[in-house]
């Protein structure tokens, strides 16, 4: 439905990562080589990103297509970054929303993407409505699947979550009510990047020490990528890549009181 991508690692042009590589995000937008549902991202498109000494990221978002933006052309080769997230979009109902759906979303420090979708919107999701604050309903970019689910991580980080844990949660959450979701999530606050793989494609480039990419596919053909198994969460720096199983924590067995030990009940008065 989507493909996205997040960096951390030398500042260097936008253009350097989203347009010149053979298979960048730009070219994604119409031929994604790893896509397993939608074949052109066309529907919207947008980059977040930090500039130095300010934790909150810069936003460029359009309802169009990412090739027929001049503006963006430009964009792309004079503003230099060292960390981004960037994002083009198949829109489930084109259209909808306009450039107000267009990933990443944004809260403070956070840019936030979703590439899937969840089956039945709204109403699969109805029952996870009680779970959020009013104002972070009516606070919502877009009445779509993905912004919903944005509010659905952003509230667990606003509580203290860590990232990692705050998209897994998040997943399992919507996965119980939605199961036939897909939920690739990709969150980064500039320094981190944390990810999930859950119904399609993720990889991920780690050079320690200098460079961390991940994204729904590669954007060349270098060997050092490395695939994401699905249901597996990512959490990454600068200094490299973390993997582990998104599952369920385990349910403890309630200890059951031995009636010969219970005290007897007091009477009703």
């Amino acid at each position: 439905m989507c493909r996205h991508l997040a960096c951390l690692g030398p500042e260097e042009p936008l253009g350097r990562l989203l347009v010149e590589p053979a298979h960048s995000l730009y070219r994604q937008s119409w031929a994604p080589r790893r896509q397993r549902y939608g074949t052109v991202n066309a529907d919207g498109f947008g980059v977040g990103w930090y500039a130095p000494e300010d934790p909150q990221p810069a936003r460029y978002r359009r309802a169009g297509p990412i090739w027929a933006d001049q503006s963006f052309a430009d964009l792309a080769r004079v503003v230099r970054t060292g960390a981004l997230l960037a994002a083009v979009r198949d829109a489930t109902l084109a259209g909808a929303d306009a450039e107000a759906a267009a990933a990443p979303f944004a809260a403070g420090r956070w840019l936030f993407s979703h590439n899937g979708a969840v089956p039945g919107w709204p109403r699969s999701l109805a029952p996870l409505v009680p779970l959020l604050p009013p104002a972070d309903l009516l606070a919502m970019e877009a009445r779509t699947d993905s912004a919903f689910v944005w509010a659905l991580a952003l509230h667990r980080l606003r509580s203290g979550a860590e990232p990692g844990p705050a998209l897994a949660e998040t997943v399992l959450q919507v996965a119980g009510a939605a199961p036939a979701a897909r939920l690739n999530l990709l969150l980064t606050d500039g320094e981190t990047i944390a990810a999930t793989a859950w119904g399609d494609s993720l990889f991920y480039l780690s050079e320690p020490g200098h460079r961390t990419v991940v994204a729904s596919e590669p954007y060349d053909d270098a060997p050092h990528w490395r695939e994401v198994p699905d249901r597996t969460l990512l959490t990454a720096s600068r200094d490299g890549v973390e993997l582990a199983p998104v599952e369920p924590a385990p349910v403890e067995s309630a200890q059951v009181e031995d009636p010969a030990s219970a005290s007897p009940k007091e009477p009703c008065t």
